[in-house]
Formats: structure tokens, sequence, C-alpha cells
């Protein structure tokens, strides 16, 4: 069982980066995995959340080890995430613009998020938990929205230091607004 996952979770990411679209059918999904289709509904229910639990293990097995080497939120951990991105782009391009675009950016925002509270906690400070989980929701969704864009517009080849250095960009200016609010200036 847990074998027959990983190779349709393979023969999907594969597929889907070498046609550079979701348009895979899930016969071709089950031929290319060695496996029934009726085993492709039995697991997953339909196609396209077979796409999309390829790509939160795709998440999970090479880019999550990376981001727990680096603990502290930062360069190290946006640069990682930008490479993986970048090296996946064809996956992710498809996955973000095809027919299950809504539920790739649902699981990647469900995936991510985590990842956003400390960094809300960092900024912010003492916060109560409905604020830290709206805020973090609110970082997680807008850093999705430029990854999004660089990954779907962005010029080849990518530069995963450019993005890094875009998302930092943007936290600072929230750093600092924050920053002027605990002075007691006025923010403007």
């Amino acid at each position: 069982m847990l074998r027959s996952r990983s190779a349709l979770f393979a023969a999907a990411v594969r597929l889907v980066t070498e046609r550079g679209t979701t348009a895979v059918s899930a016969t071709e999904l089950a031929e290319a995995a060695n496996v029934s289709r009726q085993l492709v509904y039995l697991q997953f229910g339909d196609r396209e959340s077979l796409l999309v639990e390829a790509a939160v293990d795709l998440v999970r097995r090479e880019l999550f080890p990376q981001l727990e080497d680096h603990t502290e939120a930062g360069r190290t951990r946006a640069v990682a995430a930008a490479r993986h991105f970048a090296r996946h782009r064809s996956f992710y391009r498809a996955m973000l613009t095809g027919s299950c675009a809504f539920a790739m950016t649902s699981a990647l925002d469900s995936l991510f998020k985590p990842f956003q509270r400390p960094a809300v906690r960092t900024l912010f400070g003492e916060l109560d938990e409905d604020t830290v989980a709206d805020l973090a929701a609110f970082f997680t969704g807008g850093t999705g929205a430029v990854i999004n864009d660089w990954l779907i517009d962005g010029e080849d080849p990518l530069d995963p230091e450019e993005l890094t250095d875009r998302l930092l960009r943007l936290m600072s200016v929230f750093a600092r607004l924050h920053q002027v609010e605990a002075d007691g200036d006025r923010v403007r």
C-alpha cells in the first residue's frame, strides 16, 4: 500500500513536470506507477486529490527536512524554500495554474502556516492565539502569492536569491511598522 502511494506520487510529479500541465489522466498515472486505475480512486478518490497529495509529499520529503535543519527563520530557510520551488518549477507552475490550483494553494497554506507562527510571535511579541493564527494565515497567504507569481510569471532562470531578498524585504517592512508602533510613534 505504502509502496503504491509512493509510486503514484513519483509518477504524478514526473508526468506533470514533463508535460507542464495537470491534464494527466488517472489511467496514465496508474500505468506510470504500475498500479491499477481502481487503486488511484480507492486511495485518493479522484485524480486532483492524488496530484495535490503528490505535491504535499514532495514538500514534506524534500523541503521540510531542510527547513527543520535551520530552526531560526530568515535567509537560510527562505533560500532553501526558493531553491526547492525553482528546482520543481514546471511541476508547481502546472499545479498552481491547472485544475487543482485552489486545492493546491490551500494545501500549501496549511503546510506552511505553522512555520509562520513563531515568526509572528518574534515579530509582534505576546498576542492572543486568535491574532497569532490570523497573522500566520495573512503572512502565509501573502508569501504564497509572491512565490506563486514568481513561479508562474518569473523570468527564466528563476533566481532563488532574488526571491529571498524580496520576501525578506517585505518582512522587514512589517518589522519596521511594528517597531514604530511599539515606540509610540504614529504609523504613516
